[in-house]
């Protein structure tokens, strides 16, 4: 079983990392353009914010949670960027603010979750380990793009195991949501960490492999970076046809990056 505590340690200093980026952000920066087309660095902590705030309702109040998701449903396709748009708007001082605020919070419903209990989200519902984990995904995430804005080179670290596990995890609702067909063969990853030490997940005797530094799959599956600007090796067509499909998040396919884009 995942040790929650550990994990909401791992996501206070994902985001206590991405604040130290933007604390001292004069205003005009705030407006600056991200690598996500209409996002500039206000979008990226405003969704940060609404989704964190939303995750607090899920994990205290399941029945508002689900009157939020139904009255979601009209505008599917369009809500998260409305809500992002929406907390952009906001003063830059008052919205880390709230950033801050809502973060805590979280960790803080999060830890009152009883054991065992499944909570309800966008998609299917679950653990509280498993929301905090995809929290810190999307902290990482969407810090890369503030961070690719500002032309910051962040140092990997540990975190990353939690980001990378996601990815694996995620790899058949990839599959399930560009429609195709599931591979019943187990895929083999090793990845690198930041300390030298390899991670790995799936059988040692797999066919389709992929191999290589921790923080390039992390990327990928978050759709950061391109499979053509990383080192990344694979091993079989079933593993080449996965990692571009890969992602980390929920909701429909997103549109990743383009080659040489950060070149």
């Amino acid at each position: 079983m995942a040790d929650l505590e550990a994990l909401l340690a791992d996501f206070t200093a994902e985001c206590e990392e991405l604040d130290r980026l933007i604390a001292e952000l004069p205003e005009t920066d705030w407006t600056r353009d991200t690598p996500a087309a209409g996002w500039t660095i206000a979008h990226q902590i405003g969704h940060l914010t609404w989704t964190d705030r939303v995750a607090v309702i899920a994990a205290t109040d399941a029945e508002e949670f689900g009157a939020q998701v139904q009255a979601a449903l009209p505008k599917m396709l369009t809500f998260v960027d409305e809500a992002a748009e929406e907390e952009a708007r906001k003063p830059p001082a008052e919205l880390l603010a709230d950033w801050r605020r809502d973060r805590i919070a979280l960790v803080e419903a999060l830890r009152a979750v009883p054991a065992g209990t499944k909570l309800p989200w966008f998609g299917p519902p679950m653990s509280a380990a498993s929301m905090v984990t995809a929290r810190l995904m999307e902290t990482w995430a969407h810090g890369q793009d503030v961070a690719d804005a500002l032309g910051v080179q962040r140092e990997p670290t540990a975190r990353l195991r939690n980001i990378a596990h996601l990815g694996v995890r995620t790899r058949n609702f990839a599959y399930l949501t560009h429609g195709r067909e599931v591979p019943a063969e187990e895929f083999r990853i090793e990845l690198t960490a930041p300390d030298g030490t390899v991670w790995s997940w799936g059988p040692e005797a797999a066919a389709q492999r992929i191999t290589g530094p921790a923080l390039d799959f992390c990327l990928l599956v978050t759709q950061r970076r391109h499979l053509g600007d990383l080192a990344l090796v694979v091993t079989g067509d079933d593993a080449a046809e996965w990692l571009g499909l890969a992602q980390a998040f929920a909701g429909p396919p997103g549109t990743g990056r383009t080659a040489g884009q950060f070149a």
